[in-house]
């Protein structure tokens, strides 16, 4: 399979089994990685033609995720590199600061990243389309109300993955 290239660019992938189900990698040559992504995930990448698949450039990524689910891992050190709009960069950058075990809301994303209040909406938008779920955190983030609302993921998985964190009571 010949790499996808655009100028010098390569996109290496993987797939992992975890609790959440299938996840798919992605990374490019320097081993930055570029999407994680869950099957049926809203705007979610699958493999395309050219693409390299090649688990290597994930011995890293692998590790630290099955130390994540296993609960002994409570922030990734990974290199990321997602693109998007300089506010949908802002936005991710703000959801790697919000702390394994804790929620916060979209209007405080908003407040952090200096959006008025009325950009909550397109600050949801920007969370919806973060290509690093797991990753960049977006799965903390909550409704006003503490309801557990918007996951690309789906809502099973972003409840599943707050209560792995404790940041919700095991229901079961």
């Amino acid at each position: 399979m010949t790499p996808t290239t655009t100028g010098t660019a390569v996109t290496y992938w993987t797939e992992t089994d975890s609790p959440v189900g299938p996840l798919l990698l992605t990374a490019g040559a320097d081993g930055a990685l570029t999407s994680l992504s869950v099957p049926g995930q809203k705007g979610g990448r699958t493999v395309q033609d050219g693409w390299r698949h090649d688990s290597g450039p994930f011995r890293a990524a692998g590790e630290q995720l099955a130390a994540y689910f296993a609960g002994e891992l409570t922030r990734f050190r990974l290199p990321l590199r997602a693109q998007g709009t300089p506010f949908r960069e802002r936005v991710w950058a703000a959801l790697d600061d919000v702390p394994y075990g804790a929620t916060t809301t979209y209007g405080e994303i908003a407040a952090r990243v200096g959006a008025s209040r009325p950009a909550v909406r397109a600050v949801g938008g920007a969370i919806g389309a973060n290509p690093l779920l797991i990753l960049r955190p977006c799965h903390r983030v909550i409704g006003a109300g503490g309801a557990l609302t918007g996951y690309a993921g789906g809502l099973d998985r972003k409840t599943r993955l707050l209560t792995l964190e404790g940041a919700l009571r095991d229901s079961t």
